[in-house]
């Protein structure tokens, strides 16, 4: 499916972005792992050799355009290239229009959606040699309204319109843009938005009952979805945001 494709995922410290690294070296594609933790990505790119592919690390703070520059430019130089961006990194924290400061929603949309707008933008003179594809990471919040998540809802909307206008304008390029629309995850999204485990626990099991297929996600359910997406077998698809959700998508509140 991406056997000798190079990619360039962000968030790949851990979750669905490490996930998805982990997937696509499996078969067969070179990595570029970005994140701000070097050494979760050192220990990845371990891992990733250890078990017969090739990765490299471009550890960077995605906030930040200097470093953003960097991880772009040190991605392609390693391997030559660059044949699919997976934008999965991202970050939550609750609260409402009453009490979200402004700083704290530019926060949001700094690393949800700035950062993937610009890191789409360094990497297309790449993607356009090659044809590739990009698949941004958003969230059943972008296709459904939750409360006090007011700022990652409207990021992560942002994302699959930036996605689907993307997709129109790039297409005569040879350059498919398309989004997963994730529902919940295990992952470290919440812990690091501040949940406390013993909540977090709890979060997961009440997700269990707005889930229709009875389960939350593993990193690996939204990997699969993303590497479809990059991938050759998906040659026809541009402009879709795939709910990759259990169904979550489909229901009403509860």
């Amino acid at each position: 499916m991406v056997k000798g494709k190079i990619a360039l995922i962000t968030g790949a410290s851990s979750g669905i972005g490490r996930a998805t690294a982990e997937r696509m070296a499996r078969n067969g594609a070179r990595v570029a792992v970005t994140g701000r933790q070097m050494a979760a990505l050192q220990e990845l790119v371990d891992q990733i050799a250890a078990d017969g592919g090739e990765a490299a690390a471009c550890p960077g703070d995605l906030s930040r355009d200097e470093d953003r520059r960097h991880i772009v430019a040190e991605a392609a130089a390693r391997f030559g290239g660059i044949d699919i961006l997976v934008n999965a990194a991202g970050t939550i924290a609750n609260g409402t229009i009453e009490n979200t400061s402004f700083s704290e929603w530019r926060a949001m949309f700094d690393v949800n959606l700035d950062a993937v707008f610009a890191m789409m933008q360094l990497a297309l003179p790449y993607l356009e040699k090659s044809r590739g594809s990009i698949v941004n990471v958003s969230s059943v919040t972008g296709i459904r309204a939750f409360p006090n998540v007011l700022a990652y809802c409207a990021s992560k909307a942002g994302v699959d319109q930036l996605t689907r206008c993307a997709a129109l304008e790039l297409a005569a390029k040879g350059i498919r843009v398309n989004a997963v629309d994730p529902g919940v995850v295990v992952s470290n999204l919440h812990r690091r938005g501040g949940m406390a485990e013993d909540k977090y626990r709890a979060f997961l099991e009440h997700s269990r009952s707005t889930h229709p297929l009875g389960r939350v996600g593993q990193p690996d359910d939204i990997a699969g979805a993303i590497m479809f997406l990059a991938s050759d077998q998906a040659d026809w698809i541009t402009g879709v945001s795939l709910s990759v959700d259990g169904g979550r998508h489909q229901t009403c509140a509860r």
